[in-house]
């Protein structure tokens, strides 16, 4: 779907870089909307169009990419935006990370106004999402997703057809579920052998070399528990949070009890009754610290 028009509603953290190598491919028209003026003031000088208004980018796009922080804001801009601006053809992809009944609720909506849709959630860091390397869970019509192929190649090197409508976002909340779970693991692992008199770096270079080696360990881990740094305006503790309330809605729905979720939870939460809500999510290792006898 080369020389397209793509409008992107969100240019946060991700979707910023996410926006800025759709627009440096080349093949692209690509417009954007974000409330804060600076990431689209940086964009400009990839060639990236400012938008008046998410409306007006609707209006304008062939492809309407959503990269928004949660459920409540892809509700809002479906009902103010994408629905009045359905039309026969429009695809409309929602990066952000939303609940499975709401995903397929705007789907539905949207296909009675001959729109189409697709869920298309993201995982790996916020360097992935510079380097283009991220990894895309689909979830729609395989026909729809070839149609945009290209446009969500330029963010990930790994493109995964999970299923119907919905699909994505079960492999993206389910997948976050097991990180924030390993996340806690490795941070009670990381203050158990402090206290008990070994070097965290050490402690977690050997675990990364073993049969305990995990993505989370390798880079959450490596990357900020281990030197204490948990910088703002990355996937923060209260995002990790609110995808983890989606998984323990799945649970949920699926009559499943989900203990080690049900911890992570309570762990994401008190780190950010600490105050480290705007954190980079290991912050956890705060809390888990916090909870030593």
């Amino acid at each position: 779907m080369g020389d397209c028009a793509v409008g992107f509603i969100g240019t946060g953290a991700m979707g910023e870089h996410m926006c800025r190598n759709v627009a440096r491919s080349g093949r692209y028209a690509v417009r954007a909307f974000d409330l804060d003026a600076e990431p689209l003031e940086r964009l400009a000088g990839d060639g990236v169009e400012t938008a008046t208004d998410a409306a007006e980018l609707a209006s304008r796009s062939d492809v309407v990419i959503l990269s928004l922080p949660g459920g409540p804001e892809v509700e809002q801009v479906a009902e103010e935006v994408l629905l009045p601006a359905g039309r026969p053809g429009w695809i409309v992809i929602d990066m952000s990370t939303t609940p499975v009944g709401l995903t397929r609720t705007v789907a539905a909506r949207l296909g009675e106004r001959y729109g189409r849709f697709l869920d298309a959630p993201v995982a790996r860091t916020q360097q992935a999402a510079v380097d283009g390397t991220l990894s895309i869970m689909v979830g729609g019509d395989a026909g729809d997703l070839e149609q945009v192929r290209g446009i969500l190649e330029c963010m990930g090197s790994d493109i995964t057809h999970c299923g119907g409508v919905g699909a994505g976002q079960i492999a993206k909340i389910l997948n976050n579920m097991v990180v924030f779970q390993n996340g806690v693991a490795i941070a009670e692992a990381l203050t158990i052998g402090e206290r008990s008199g070994m070097e965290p770096a050490v402690l977690l270079d050997v675990i990364n070399r073993s049969s305990g080696a995990s993505f989370v360990g390798q880079n959450h881990a490596a990357r900020a528990m281990v030197p204490n740094r948990f910088p703002l305006r990355q996937f923060p503790a209260r995002y990790a949070l609110k995808d983890l309330s989606y998984a323990l809605m799945l649970a949920g729905d699926g009559g499943v009890r989900a203990p080690g979720a049900e911890l992570a939870g309570r762990l994401l939460q008190q780190a950010i009754d600490m105050g480290c809500g705007d954190e980079y999510w290991p912050t956890i290792i705060k809390a888990v610290r916090s909870g030593t006898k």
